[in-house]
Order: structure tokens, then C-alpha cells, then sequence
């Protein structure tokens, strides 16, 4: 069994409120196991036999459509994954007070991503810093610069993205991680 976190973009936001048990309840009807969500956000952490992420991830997109009557965009990812994005350490020099770092999942990589580094964001101060494979990394410093990130980077570069903290990807690889290696 292999463990993976599916990261769903637009849950529990705009309104659109779906609870854990709803989730847990999908995920398992897909027959995954050892289904956890992790902390309201559509962080969901599941085990399956089947390692091959985009079908992963095309089966959860058409079942949460089914149930919620919306198109939801999954981005799975392994573990290996998110430690490989912890140990790269693109912010090694950016995590001060009051600043956000951000981790976007892009659905595929981008051919667009001609961008020189650091890349402001217009409008703000909020950074895109650097990117590898399908991730990119941006810091942010206050003042609803949060949310700027994901749909900034959604068109430029053409594709689906979901962001999430940094923090919470730590999280996720300390708490579940280490349930696999028990």
C-alpha cells in the first residue's frame, strides 16, 4: 500500500463547505484506506494500491463531482513528493515575521514557465521565488497576499494550481509519515 495526499483546490472556501465526514466517506467509496483529512482545508491523506496519481486523481475529481455537483481539481501527491519539497528549502532565507511560504501544486508541468526569479505579483509584494517540476514556490507578507499566489500563477501559466503553506506540508509529512514507517 502506498500513501498519498490528495490536495483539493476550493473546498471549504467561496461557500462551498464540504465536511470531513463527506470527504472521508467519498475517499473511501473509492476504496482507498486508512482515509484521514487533514485540517479542513481539502487536505485528505488516504493509502491505495494503485500508484499511478493522475488516475488517482481522475477518479476522485468524477467522484466528488458526483457528490458535491461541482468540478473540484485534485492534485495527488506521494510522499517522497513533499519531502523532496521540504528538503529543497526554497525559502531558507525567507521565513521572517509576518511572511507566508507558499508551496502551489500545478496539475502538469508548465511550458510557459520562462519567468525570472523573484517575480512580483502585480498589485502587491507577494513573491514568486522559484519553482521546480510541478511546484512553485511563493512568499507572501500580510495583508490578504495569501490567496494571490494561485490565480496568479493559474494564468500565467495556463494550468490548474492548488496552494498551500508550507507549514501544513511539514505537518502532513511529520504526522503521516511517520504512521508508515510504524
Amino acid at each position: 500500500m502506498e500513501r498519498l495526499v490528495a490536495f483539493l483546490r476550493g473546498i471549504n472556501v467561496g461557500g462551498r463547505t464540504v465536511t470531513k465526514e463527506k470527504l472521508t466517506e467519498a475517499f473511501t467509496s473509492l476504496r482507498f484506506q486508512n482515509v484521514s483529512t487533514y485540517k479542513q482545508s481539502g487536505n485528505v491523506i488516504f493509502e491505495t494500491e494503485n500508484v499511478h496519481p493522475k488516475e488517482i486523481e481522475d477518479k476522485i475529481k468524477a467522484k466528488l463531482c458526483s457528490i458535491l455537483g461541482y468540478e473540484v481539481s485534485v492534485f495527488v501527491r506521494t510522499f517522497p513528493q513533499l519531502i523532496n519539497i521540504i528538503e529543497y528549502n526554497a525559502f531558507k532565507d525567507q521565513e521572517k515575521e509576518n511572511t507566508s511560504c507558499l508551496v502551489t501544486f500545478l496539475a502538469t508541468p508548465s511550458l510557459n514557465f520562462l519567468l525570472q526569479f523573484p517575480l512580483t505579483i502585480p498589485k502587491s509584494t507577494a513573491q514568486v521565488i522559484s519553482a521546480k517540476g510541478i511546484e512553485v514556490f511563493s512568499v507572501t507578507h500580510g495583508g490578504g497576499e495569501g490567496a494571490l499566489p494561485n490565480p496568479f500563477l493559474e494564468a500565467k501559466l495556463k494550468v490548474k494550481a492548488t496552494t498551500r503553506n508550507i507549514n501544513t506540508i511539514k505537518q502532513i509529512v511529520e504526522k503521516y509519515d511517520s504512521l508508515k514507517k510504524k
